[in-house]
């Protein structure tokens, strides 16, 4: 018989039988060496192998009933499977040795693939030819047999010849960045050292590999795996992720549970791992290759899920949760994860489907924060599926999870206030998507979190406006993409009509585009223009959108500057087009129009920073003639206000640009009806320069240009004035500016001067003569003689003789008041502080004067003016002004805001040019701002003081912060502390009625403390305040005792802890990479090493003043032992288990402390215990009550 006569070449009857069962007593791990002369026979015919395979086959057929057993064959010819078996597994085992040869990997392949074969034949089992560590070898051959890729060989070579020693022959150690695979491979890399195969020895390779596969296959079709759990795990690890015909096959019944072990297989690659024998899973870089691997294997698992339904249904669910529970917090893998979670759940029936969703609620509680991250992801796509309706197979426990309104509102809108800003912010960017989807369920879950309906019960009235509040709140969150995620879904909100496009809702958007961090500025920004691109006539977003993006142009960062002026470009500059272009369908273009106009009519304070938006552009040759001319086709239709605000801005930044013939006869035959800030004198001055003068001169002189424009047009005849002789120059100005002078001096003087004078007075004419006085007095201060003087003091005093003078002690506003307006007397302070720059002899005896009217001056404009003028003559005459930088920062508790704000601005700039300096109380004055009772001053006060001057001067507050105990406290018994003039009760905030001011400044000046800085006020907190007490040179009377409660009450604040001492959030997760492993391990270096530190000086400098001035404190049983108590209460939570030893010195407050620190911790629990009872009790008023009786609110 043929079979007979091949299985001879295997030389079985030579083969000795103590070393057959030598191998079978290894179980097939190792071989001891077949006699020699018996290989070498074996291997004389190439194809042994072959042969008896070929044999073999027709007795595998599945349906060959006529086919005689080839067990009973084996029997009668004496052929035992025992010693075959010893041979297959040796050839099979010799290609597994180190650096096998091409035969012996040829015959280790087809040795497997018959074996294989023979398990395929019935009866093999009962013949005990199955052996499971054989078969797992066998199992294991292709990826043994193959040669690894030469060119991760060549690379690591590469790599060794580098860094190897050739003298020595040692492998050098190998770099620490090098990818995983190939440190997985470096082994058979070595084996293969010296190993060359050609492409034909590569194709017989592979010829063998694919005997091998298509004979499991035929294998795995008949023989089953259903007791061989673990041979089942070793098939599905053999076979490459796309042999989804091999999985396909143990997912069928006769292999048992062979479907869980591929689903075990597939979970990895859904997630885009690779699985390691005794490491935990590595990610792959995700790849096309890789991607394309999941989603085939998301294919498979729904072919087979169709295929087997009841079967699968249960691993379905499993294989969900474990996907949600491998999770990584890497967005790309999350987002890659809640896809293929979505298309399986999608296989659900409702049932598993709602169940699957309560677990998922359970999941997104979970401590961990990748898991709250995915389970928000999860539930945006479940969002985008259709709603699955509610049918006689689901639980009505269950049908309450059904809908998508419970994903909306009890797990992504749920996670808006939780603990970690990683999962907030996300929270609220998945708040803002659900309103992007196509499901209108979403959509409208949302607006039931907003809605005012009466279909809405009081409760639930309530509880949307709490939802709105606490969005504006998390605008303000301390986490910057917490900001940045809750502007994206405030911009959702208001475009898509859930909160209404109040000016209040927009200012939300505006004024974060002045946020400290540069990325919610951008952010802001860009939700602005999204929301204009939505809403383009809505009038309120047109003003938002100019409030927060225009401010922006002058913003300290280039890039946030950049980002501006790319948005005014966009929107504004790309669509001004000739009037003959325009179109009113063109929304674009109408939008352009529209925000000019606002910018002319409401918001012209915005004006200055859209100036420096056309200086940057200027340079870039953006404003050409034809753009201009453009812009004067405009000038004689409904947008004319609009066109010459463009223009006046071109013409301030692009002096020398030709205007055209056309653009000069238009300019020539316009009026001045749009001429609001100078516009058409610039321009008409760029274009007709013969005439200019004499046009300037007229109109300055008859006076009928509006008060804003008389500046611009003064500056335009200063600018004719400019020449390279200085004579000319000084010529020109007295020539003209002189005669605008003598103009008003005789209006001035035929009104104030002479009798009747002021009878019918025109008050805007006065004004304007005042005004245009000022203005060009700057500019000829030789013809400014002393009957001016007289002619501007008369309007702030009653009329006096020509030869009287004004007592310079004597304050303007104690005379007898005269008739002129306050208009006209504020007007007349700006004119004279504007003297008083070109001639010191009369600031010298007017500064007395202003200084005395900011003390009891009653008119708002005039004390406003005052102190304008004041820091103006500061910046002059700094040496003899600054002595009365009391006086005007005395202003800073002024009744009236206007002026508060006034001067915080013009000190804040003369502390930035260092024109004034930090001495006296200046400081602690600044610092009393930050209580102002305007909300919009305290934040400006605290803008002018982190952002501007902390910036100039970082120690600012840290050597401040000992004297604002003292000062705030109106104390000033210490010898070296608070020893400056003490003026104004209005600055103390003495008393336990102003004690919450006191501590917001405290705050907000520790808040900005660096730790080094925070150290070392600790310590000097206790030497000059403590120990003073300690050392008996302050009195411990009612005003030390205040002292003293404060001083305990500050070293207890949070701020006063060391941020190196703060371990990460609440509620956060490190990243599982290398960088924050390493930051992760300097963290915690630097604590300890800050502990130590701390620590030392807490025992060397504290405790021993702390110990006596708690003995003190008990002999005159003074109230501020509490506070002493409470302080320490808080310091030694750190310390919990040292106390005794800290205070080894007094062993009773050793004791005390350790019972406060019990009874602390016992209040707290009951504190969290109250507060979970309070939750519980609201439940019922919460989005995740009871789902369905709220949606029949909604229904109804």
């Amino acid at each position: 018989m043929e079979l007979i006569r091949a299985l001879q070449l295997l030389k079985l009857n030579s083969v000795s039988s103590a070393w057959v069962d030598a191998v079978w007593g290894f179980e097939f791990t190792h071989t001891d060496p077949l006699d020699p002369v018996i290989e070498e026979e074996i291997k004389e015919d190439p194809d042994v192998f072959k042969t008896i395979y070929k044999q073999l086959l027709p007795f595998s057929a599945e349906d060959d009933d006529d086919t005689r057993s080839v067990w009973v064959v084996f029997g009668e010819n004496g052929v035992s499977a025992k010693p075959l078996l010893a041979v297959l597994s040796y050839f099979i085992l010799s290609a597994k040795a180190k650096s096998p040869s091409l035969e012996q990997r040829l015959c280790g392949l087809q040795a497997a693939s018959l074996y294989l074969l023979l398990l395929k034949i019935p009866g093999s089992v009962a013949n005990k030819v199955y052996h499971q560590i054989l078969f797992d070898t066998c199992l294991n051959m292709p990826l043994k047999c193959w040669p690894q890729d030469s060119g991760k060989k060549r690379k690591k070579d590469c790599l060794k010849s580098s860094q190897g020693d050739p003298k020595t022959g040692k492998r050098s150690k190998p770099p620490k960045k090098v990818s995983e695979e190939m440190e997985i491979d470096d082994d058979e890399d070595d084996e293969e050292q010296g190993v060359y195969f050609s492409p034909q020895d590569l194709l017989k390779l592979r010829e063998g590999i694919v005997l091998l596969v298509r004979t499991l296959l035929r294998l795995l079709e008949r023989f089953s795996l259903r007791d061989k759990p673990q041979s089942a795990d070793s098939c599905v690890q053999s076979l490459p992720e796309l042999s989804y015909h091999g999985l396909g096959l143990l997912c069928s019944t006769i292999h048992g549970e062979g479907d869980e072990v591929v689903f075990r297989k597939l979970l990895y690659v859904i997630l885009m791992m690779k699985t390691q024998e005794r490491s935990k899973p590595c990610l792959l870089a995700p790849s096309q290759a890789v991607c394309g691997a999941r989603d085939q294997a998301m294919l498979f698992i729904g072919h087979i899920v169709d295929k087997q339904r009841e079967a699968t249904l249960p691993l379905l669910r499993i294989l969900v949760q474990h996907i949600c529970h491998q999770m990584v917090e890497k967005s790309e893998y999350r987002v890659s994860g809640a896809q293929a979670v979505g298309k399986l759940m999608a296989k659900m029936p409702c049932q598993d489907y709602a169940a699957i969703i309560k677990w998922l609620y359970s999941y997104s509680r979970n401590n961990k924060v990748a898991f709250r991250m995915f389970a928000l992801d999860v539930a945006l796509v479940l969002l985008e599926q259709s709603e699955r309706d509610v049918d006689d197979t689901v639980d009505p426990e269950l049908a309450v999870f059904l809908p998508h309104r419970f994903l909306v509102h009890n797990i992504i809108y749920n996670h808006r206030n939780d603990v970690s800003p990683t999962v907030r912010g996300h929270a609220l960017h998945c708040l803002a998507q659900c309103l992007e989807l196509g499901s209108q369920n979403a959509t409208k879950c949302v607006h039931e979190l907003f809605s005012n309906s009466k279909y809405i019960t009081t409760l639930w009235k309530l509880y949307n406006e709490e939802t709105l509040t606490l969005f504006k709140k998390h605008v303000s969150d301390p986490k910057t993409n917490a900001r940045k995620s809750a502007l994206e879904t405030v911009m959702s909100l208001l475009k898509h009509g859930v909160i209404s496009c109040s000016a209040e809702n927009l200012s939300i958007l505006s004024d974060r585009c002045r946020d400290p961090a540069v990325s919610v500025k951008k952010k802001a920004m860009q939700c602005l223009m999204d929301l204009l691109a939505a809403l383009p006539e809505n009038r309120e977003v047109q003003e938002a959108w100019l409030r927060g993006v225009l401010p922006a142009v002058m913003d300290s960062e280039s890039s946030v500057q950049e980002k501006a002026l790319e948005c005014l470009d966009h929107v504004v500059i790309a669509h001004i087009k000739s009037q003959g272009k325009y179109r009113d369908d063109d929304t674009s273009q109408k939008l352009a129009w529209d925000l000019l106009g606002l910018m002319c009519e409401k918001c012209q304070h915005l004006s200055r920073y859209f100036s420096k938006a056309f200086s940057v552009w200027a340079p870039q040759q953006k404003f050409t003639p034809g753009f201009v001319n453009g812009l004067l086709s405009h000038t004689e239709g409904e947008r004319a206000a609009a066109a010459w605000l463009l223009l006046a801005k071109i013409a301030s930044c692009s002096p020398k640009l030709n205007y055209g013939t056309t653009g000069k006869t238009k300019l020539l035959h316009s009026q001045c009806n749009f001429v609001s800030n100078g516009i058409l004198i610039q321009i008409y001055c760029q274009c007709v320069h013969f005439t200019c003068v004499d046009d300037l001169m007229g109109w300055l002189k008859t006076f009928s240009l509006p008060l804003e424009v008389i500046s611009s047009c003064v500056d335009t005849l200063v600018r004719f004035s400019r020449s390279d002789n200085t004579q000319d120059t000084l010529r020109f100005l007295d020539r003209f500016c002189g005669e605008l002078v003598s103009v008003c001096e005789s209006y001035l003087s035929a009104v104030i001067l002479q009798e009747k004078g002021a009878e019918n007075i025109n008050e805007d004419l006065l004004v304007k003569h005042l005004h245009t006085l000022g203005v060009a007095s700057l500019h000829c201060p030789s013809k400014v003689g002393k009957r001016i003087f007289l002619v501007v003091q008369s309007v702030l005093t009653p009329s006096e003789q020509p030869g009287d003078e004004l007592p310079a002690s004597q304050p303007l506003s104690q005379f007898k008041p005269n008739s002129m307006s306050t208009v006209v007397r504020a007007q007349a302070v700006i004119t004279l502080g504007k003297l008083c720059l070109q001639h010191e002899e009369l600031m010298l005896k007017y500064l007395p004067v202003f200084a005395r009217e900011l003390e009891v001056g009653t008119e708002l404009a005039v004390r406003s003016n005052v102190v304008v003028v004041m820091c103006d003559l500061c910046v002059r005459y700094t040496n003899t002004v600054t002595r009365y930088i009391p006086n005007i920062s005395a202003c800073l508790r002024d009744k009236d805001p206007i002026v508060r704000e006034q001067t915080l601005i013009m000190l804040t700039n003369l502390l930035q040019e260092e024109y004034v300096k930090w001495k006296g109380a200046l400081f602690f004055r600044f610092a009393i701002v930050l209580v102002d009772p305007d909300p919009a001053i305290v934040d400006l006060c605290e803008y002018c003081l982190v952002d501007l001057l902390l910036k100039k001067s970082p120690l600012m507050f840290s050597q401040h912060f000992i004297e604002c105990i003292f000062h705030f406290n109106s104390y000033e018994k210490h010898k070296k502390y608070n020893k400056f003039l003490q003026t104004e009760s209005r600055f103390s905030l003495k008393g336990r009625q102003n004690q919450g001011k006191r501590f917001r400044i405290y705050r907000f000046l520790l808040k900005n403390f660096t730790d080094e800085q925070r150290f070392n006020i600790t310590t000097k907190i206790c030497q000059d305040i403590l120990a003073t007490f300690v050392d008996s040179e302050l009195p411990l009377d009612s005003d030390g005792s205040e002292l003293l409660a404060d001083t305990f009450d500050i070293l207890s604040l949070k701020e006063m802890k060391l941020t190196a001492m703060s371990g990460p959030a609440a509620g956060e997760e490190p990243q599982e990479d290398e960088m924050a492993m390493a930051k992760a391990v300097l963290q915690v270096a630097q604590k300890k090493l800050v502990s130590q530190v701390q620590k030392r000086n807490f025992v060397e400098n504290v405790i021993p003043i702390i110990i006596s001035l708690k003995n003190m404190l008990e002999e005159q049983h003074s109230p501020v032992l509490k506070h002493l108590m409470a302080y320490l209460q808080v310091t030694m939570q750190e310390y919990r288990s040292e106390v005794k030893e800290l205070f080894a010195a007094d062993e009773q407050l050793a004791a005390e402390v350790e019972y406060n620190l019990k009874r602390f911790e016992k209040e707290k629990q009951q504190q969290e215990q109250q507060q979970m009872e309070n939750q519980l009790a609201s439940f019922t008023f919460s989005p995740q009550r009871n789902v369905s009786q709220t949606c029949t609110y909604i229904g109804q």
